[in-house]
């Protein structure tokens, strides 16, 4: 017999880390430390992610799927096979982030453009600016935009990403606007709204465009980007390697169990890191976390979420070597 599902998740969307790979290291990724560390598994299994949108989407009400990594269309079979679950289970929005690049080949680039649109994609975004372009070439990226406009791929959209915001004076803006005229004569929108903000690797190499601000580390998780509170948790991430993460935490494995069974026992009342960072906030997971013998020098981290899931790995990769 099913088991309950938790009372701290009302799931609306799953995201998947398809593979840690990736063409770049670029200046503001927020997954930096992680980008090409393939460890165990170099893309998440397909099979497995198939079975846990079903899974998931007879659980909840889910109402987004989101593939990105790394680059997820390293693995467009997989990438595709999570769309075509998704769509088939009748989810809204089908969404990839990529950069475009994943062959020099403009036959495979636009059988993929095909593959996504047949999957049901209907949320691309399409990363064009300074950032991606230091490392990744200009020309498959016209050709992919190209194709996804041929394939009929609907909600498409250039998604250049802004230092500090859109309007503000400096190099990278700039150059990203260059960028974004060399599509100006394909008919695809750019998606406004992605303004980089200090974490992964903008903490080390984007830091001088921003005031200096003073880390309020006793916030509550909710009280930062893309962060929500642990006791009422909506978007769950599945890596590669299998785990099911909220923020840095790991709650099990889908490799290894049933999806519904790793999220009926979620309780965060119930795990002590958990419950420092309710109580104290993220000050409180580090003064738990010095007690474990872990010691993290914070001036090295952009926000408070960032040292969070330092913290987090760290006593992950402690307990299971124990």
């Amino acid at each position: 017999m099913r088991p309950n599902l938790s009372n701290f998740i009302d799931m609306k969307r799953i995201e998947f880390i398809v593979t840690w790979q990736c063409g770049g290291n670029c200046k503001h990724c927020q997954v930096g430390d992680d980008i090409n560390k393939c460890g165990s598994h170099r893309h998440v299994l397909a099979d497995y992610a198939v079975d846990a949108v079903r899974k998931l989407s007879t659980a909840y009400g889910i109402t987004s799927v989101m593939t990105f990594g790394g680059e997820p269309l390293y693995y467009p079979e997989v990438t595709a096979a999570i769309h075509r679950a998704a769509t088939a289970c009748g989810i809204r929005t089908r969404q990839i982030l990529t950069n475009g690049y994943f062959t020099n080949s403009a036959e495979k680039s636009g059988m993929v453009a095909t593959a996504l649109a047949d999957a049901g994609v209907n949320d691309l975004l399409l990363s064009v600016d300074a950032f991606h372009q230091e490392h990744i070439p200009i020309a498959p990226v016209y050709q992919f935009a190209c194709d996804i406009i041929e394939a009929k791929l609907p909600g498409s959209f250039l998604y250049p990403a802004w230092l500090v915001n859109e309007a503000h004076k400096n190099p990278y803006n700039s150059k990203t606007r260059e960028l974004l005229e060399k599509f100006s004569d394909l008919d695809i929108e750019v998606k406004r709204g992605n303004v980089i903000f200090l974490g992964g690797n903008a903490t080390k190499f984007l830091c001088e465009y921003y005031d200096k601000t003073e880390l309020n580390l006793s916030e509550p998780c909710g009280a930062t980007p893309y962060s929500e509170p642990l006791t009422d948790v909506t978007s769950i991430t599945i890596v590669p390697n299998g785990d099911v993460m909220i923020c840095g935490f790991v709650l099990g494995n889908i490799y290894e169990e049933d999806v519904l069974d790793v999220i009926a026992r979620y309780n965060p009342y119930g795990n002590a890191g958990m419950l420092a960072i309710m109580r104290g906030g993220v000050s409180a997971f580090l003064a738990y976390a010095e007690i474990q013998g872990i010691v993290l020098d914070t001036t090295k981290y952009g926000n408070a979420c960032d040292i969070c899931r330092a913290v987090a790995k760290q006593l992950q990769t402690q307990t299971r070597t124990e």
